[in-house]
């Protein structure tokens, strides 16, 4: 039989465990955000790349500092690798993707977007003196595109031009299928509008792109689908620099006109 003390200490533990079911449980807040981590591809002129002291630099990292500067968050850039950018995501080794990040609808399925906040295409770029002008003067040609891009995506889709071709030439960053095109080891690169016309109108390089274009696009910040508040909240600091200018003034620095959709609108079916 249960001695006394122990039905003593039994009941002492069943009353102590009703308190403690009929208390409320407390719900402990998130600690405050402090920092922002930003995935980059190494080298993507004009949008986000190394300047010569080795800083990153560029329009997207402009617009990423003044939405950590107005939010009181540290901004941290972290170097990807661009095919990999979901799986940096899911391993929280970075809060947002924002380097000339398109809309695409399969990536809608695994990650978390901004509205479009600036619009692309991606082109063909030719040398200045090459003899091409229209798709099918690639025919049997060779041409470079950085692997895991959208302009990759764009010239899969585009059979009368990739039908055509002798060879693809895949480079890990948009500048490195850019050096096959000056080197001579291709005859034209596909590649973000945006990009192109930047380094041709900077660098004076005698480089032309084709009328014909591949894809229109749109750049977004991709977040993880989880963190939707978050991108919430640097698009809402966003509309506040369409808002008071700074998001012109950013654009015109850069791109030499107003170039930015935000507050914009957006195109797809779903985010």
């Amino acid at each position: 039989m249960m001695s006394k003390r122990m039905l003593l200490l039994a009941g002492v533990l069943l009353a102590a465990l009703a308190v403690c079911v009929g208390c409320r449980e407390e719900k402990v807040e998130a600690p405050a955000r402090t920092e922002l981590t930003v995935g980059v591809t190494e080298s993507f002129p004009p949008m986000a790349f190394p300047g010569e002291d080795g800083t990153f630099t560029g329009y997207d990292i402009e617009l990423a500092r003044e939405v950590c500067k107005r939010r009181g968050w540290q901004l941290n850039i972290k170097v990807i690798e661009w095919r990999e950018m979901e799986q940096y995501l899911a391993r929280g080794l970075i809060d947002c993707v924002w380097a000339g990040c398109t809309i695409t609808d399969e990536r809608l399925e695994r990650m978390h977007f901004t509205p479009g906040y600036l619009r692309n295409e991606q082109v063909v770029v030719v040398r200045e003196d090459s003899p091409y002008h229209r798709f099918p003067d690639l025919k049997g040609k060779v041409v470079s595109v950085q692997a895991g891009s959208t302009a990759r995506d764009a010239l899969e889709n585009t059979p009368e031009l990739r039908g055509i071709l002798k060879e693809i030439l895949e480079r890990s960053i948009s500048v490195g299928a850019f050096q096959e095109l000056e080197d001579g080891h291709a005859d034209a690169v596909v590649m973000d509008f945006i990009v192109a016309n930047y380094a041709i109108q900077r660098d004076k390089n005698p480089f032309r792109i084709l009328d014909e274009g591949l894809a229109p696009e749109e750049y977004g910040i991709g977040f993880r689908k989880t963190d939707a508040a978050l991108a919430d909240e640097v698009w809402s600091t966003l509309l506040e620099m369409a808002a008071d200018g700074t998001i012109k003034r950013i654009s015109e620095k850069w791109f030499g006109s107003d170039l930015s959709l935000v507050p914009g609108f957006y195109t797809k079916d779903k985010r």
